[in-house]
């Protein structure tokens, strides 16, 4: 009963608004208190937490996706998409979806996907025609990416908390954000054509998008440099976070020369901000981890398992549907560091392969951003169109279905996942 009741005091905390670190680390202090009766582990603990070399990915990662961003290789990027499938009927949509694929492998942020591709796409989608539903849905879709394509925030906090390869779980990624795209972009193109009102463009000529293309490359260019390089070997992930902010530094100062000295600050200031906050979360996560080991709630979820007989299949069944509930109220980075050190040591025991469940996990979270009440990337299209939420809501409502399909498509094949990694020479 003790367990249970920190457990919910920990959730009321989280949807107060309490910062996740202070929400975590204040449950922590108070189990420290109640079942050691002493708090003088915490600064061993958080030091354990934070002395990790692939917490060094988190600021290269950032910084490289402020600098592209104040570079403003997004116009270019929605332009070539543009040009190269605006012109067919529905393919706006289309444009939509790949300009956000694109965009997810720089900033590694559905919010910031949805909220980058949203100001430049949604006026022009609405200026050809597409219904504002199917609009908000393409955008709200597409920005969920962000966290499925590498390099991705919550992939690099799972890896850390579970120790398991950002290589590994970058490259498992890939195929399922890619099928994903694939379905939001022939869903949004068959809406588009099921009725008579989205218009078409004019065929901007062969030399216009050529000249698209080639204004667009460098930013093309960075996915296949990064993950390319994981893959063949030449680079671990944090050597690739490495390459990435250095490339990006290259592109803004030396192709698009649009970056000043100012803003180069401000975009170390913002991963500054950024990186601290997301390691002041990591170190209140270290201190929940070790809280729910010392109350033994990990080995009784094992002893609960053992004693219900549950098969792998049983266990993520009832996991993946917890974290579709506490995705609909808590923010996707407060599930990974709440729910992974609880259900680690019985995944491991049912030999549950945790970049496969990285994968699952990654997409359940894309579920959580667009389903009401608290769907970031739901609020991040009423902030950006100024439209009713109803609306956003029931835009998004047939990409949560096609997001659900995907989620068991990859449960049932777990090789969509795993096929890239293990090529690639990364084991478990």
């Amino acid at each position: 009963m003790t367990i249970l009741l920190i457990l919910l005091s920990l959730v009321i905390l989280l949807l107060t608004g309490m910062p996740i670190f202070a929400a975590l680390g204040l449950s922590s202090v108070a189990v420290l208190l109640i079942f050691e009766g002493k708090i003088d582990s915490i600064a061993d603990t958080v030091f354990a937490s934070l002395n990790n070399p692939l917490l060094a990915t988190i600021p290269m990662f950032a910084f490289m996706a402020h600098v592209m961003v104040k570079a403003e290789v997004v116009d270019d990027l929605y332009d070539m998409a543009n040009k190269l499938v605006g012109h067919v009927k529905g393919g706006l949509g289309f444009a939509t979806i790949l300009s956000c694929t694109i965009f997810s492998t720089i900033s590694g942020s559905s919010v910031a996907t949805a909220l980058t591709i949203g100001s430049t796409a949604i006026p022009q989608m609405r200026r050809f025609g597409y219904r504002p539903r199917e609009t908000y849905g393409i955008i709200a879709a597409g920005g969920t990416l962000g966290i499925l394509i590498p390099p991705s925030g919550p992939m690099i906090l799972y890896a850390i908390v579970t120790d398991a390869s950002i290589g590994a779980l970058f490259l498992a990624g890939m195929i399922p954000g890619l099928i994903m795209a694939f379905v939001f972009a022939v869903f949004s193109w068959m809406q588009a054509n099921r009725h008579g009102e989205t218009q078409t463009q004019a065929w901007p000529g062969t030399r216009a998008v050529a000249r698209a293309l080639l204004n667009s490359f460098w930013a093309v260019a960075m996915p296949p440099i990064i993950l390319g390089g994981i893959y063949l070997g030449i680079f671990t992930a944090a050597e690739a976070a490495a390459v990435g902010a250095v490339y990006a530094l290259a592109v803004a100062l030396i192709v698009y020369r649009n970056v000043s000295i100012a803003d180069l600050w401000d975009c170390t200031w913002q991963t500054m901000r950024t990186s601290a906050m997301l390691f002041m979360i990591i170190a209140g996560a270290g201190l929940f981890g070790h809280a729910v080991t010392i109350i033994r709630l990990p080995a009784e979820i094992m002893e609960t398992v053992t004693a219900l007989g549950l098969s792998q299949t049983g266990f993520i069944l009832v996991v993946m549907i917890a974290i579709f509930v506490l995705g609909m109220f808590l923010e996707t980075i407060a599930i990974i560091l709440i729910t992974t050190p609880i259900i680690l040591p019985a995944m491991l025991a049912l030999d549950i392969n945790p970049i496969w469940y990285g994968v699952l996990l990654m997409i359940n979270l894309e579920l959580a951003l667009i389903t009401p009440p608290v769907g970031m990337n739901l609020f991040v299209i009423k902030g950006i169109a100024n439209a009713p939420l109803a609306d956003i809501i029931r835009g998004s409502a047939p990409y949560v279905a096609l997001l659900i399909g995907g989620l068991i498509l990859f449960w049932a094949f777990p090789q969509l996942s795993l096929w890239l990694p293990t090529s690639a020479g990364f084991g478990r």
